[in-house]
């Protein structure tokens, strides 16, 4: 009970995750914590950076301030992740200020790639999987993502938003993030049986590799994998795959076993786990303290998963 007491000194996003998933105490308890996330904490200062005209920090994908000609740039304050995290923070999808928020972006907010709206998707499934989630969990029309997705799935059963470029074999990071929005569209009760067919297929295509592994010679893909990290935004790591699993329901497949058994070991002797790996990029304010450091938000994963699996 320590690490979950201090899990309760924290944010109302926290709190209420725990006493629904780690304490089972009566719903009607969880969500009066559930609704403070609109009025109180990291979810009342994210909603107030929203502005007028729907967008956060002035972009859809990018703030309004990056410079557009680079590459790529790692800045996590625009829209698009302003709103996965809110989603994350547990913010109630019925209440008065997600209803405002999400109308704003609706109504207003466009994507860059295809100047078309938010909840209509753009190209790449990295991208989408995650508009996918966001739209399902507000409630919002988002069947046009979904078929987008389902035309973009490759044959190892997984996505890759290098595909238009080439690539045939699938992405576990934009993997992940299908997987999510497609188990999110289907809670909402109107998923064809494609989604979930999809869906199982690329849980498989994790499954093969033991959710961190080459399916041929059994390398780990990327030594990052196995480094928690908090907020993920489209990087994939092995707690991320885990949680997904426990999230979907049923019984854990045998083949996360070596993953339930790495998170075991990263417990520390008060039964919190460590921050691992920031991913770099401007954000609107801190969820968890420094790199090394006890993290709320992945001991809060972390029990969790276990406790699916039996192994708490």
């Amino acid at each position: 009970m320590e690490a979950v007491e201090w899990l309760l000194e924290s944010d109302p996003a926290i709190r209420w995750q725990v006493q629904s998933q780690l304490m089972d105490v009566g719903p009607e308890v969880a969500l009066g914590e559930r609704r403070r996330v609109a009025t109180e904490g990291w979810g009342a200062q994210l909603l107030a950076l929203q502005d007028p005209g729907g967008t956060w920090d002035g972009g859809t994908y990018r703030p309004g301030w990056a410079d557009g000609s680079k590459p790529f740039f790692d800045a996590w304050t625009a829209t698009h992740f302003s709103l996965q995290l809110l989603r994350e923070l547990g913010l109630e999808p019925g209440c008065s200020e997600a209803r405002r928020a999400v109308s704003l972006v609706r109504d207003n907010v466009l994507w860059d790639a295809n100047d078309g709206p938010y909840f209509g998707g753009e190209a790449e499934p990295c991208v989408n999987g995650i508009a996918l989630a966001t739209g399902a969990y507000f409630g919002e029309d988002v069947a046009a993502i979904v078929d987008r997705l389902l035309a973009d799935q490759l044959d190892d059963g997984g996505w890759n938003c290098w595909a238009e470029y080439g690539a045939t074999v699938s992405s576990f990071h934009t993997t992940i993030c299908v997987l999510e929005g497609l188990l999110e569209w289907e809670r909402t009760g109107s998923a064809p049986g494609a989604a979930t067919e999809a869906r199982k297929a690329g849980e498989e295509y994790l499954l093969e590799r033991s959710l961190f592994r080459r399916r041929a010679g059994r390398e780990i893909v990327d030594p990052r994998f196995t480094m928690f990290s908090n907020p993920t935004y489209w990087y994939y790591d092995l707690l991320r795959g885990l949680d997904h699993f426990r999230s979907a329901g049923g019984e854990m497949d045998p083949r996360c076993a070596e993953g339930i058994e790495l998170v075991l070991a990263k417990r520390d002797d008060e039964g919190r786990w460590p921050l691992e790996n920031r991913h770099q990029g401007a954000t609107h304010f801190r969820l968890d303290g420094a790199e090394g450091e006890p993290s709320r938000w992945i001991t809060l994963r972390a029990l969790r998963v276990l406790r699916w699996a039996g192994a708490d």
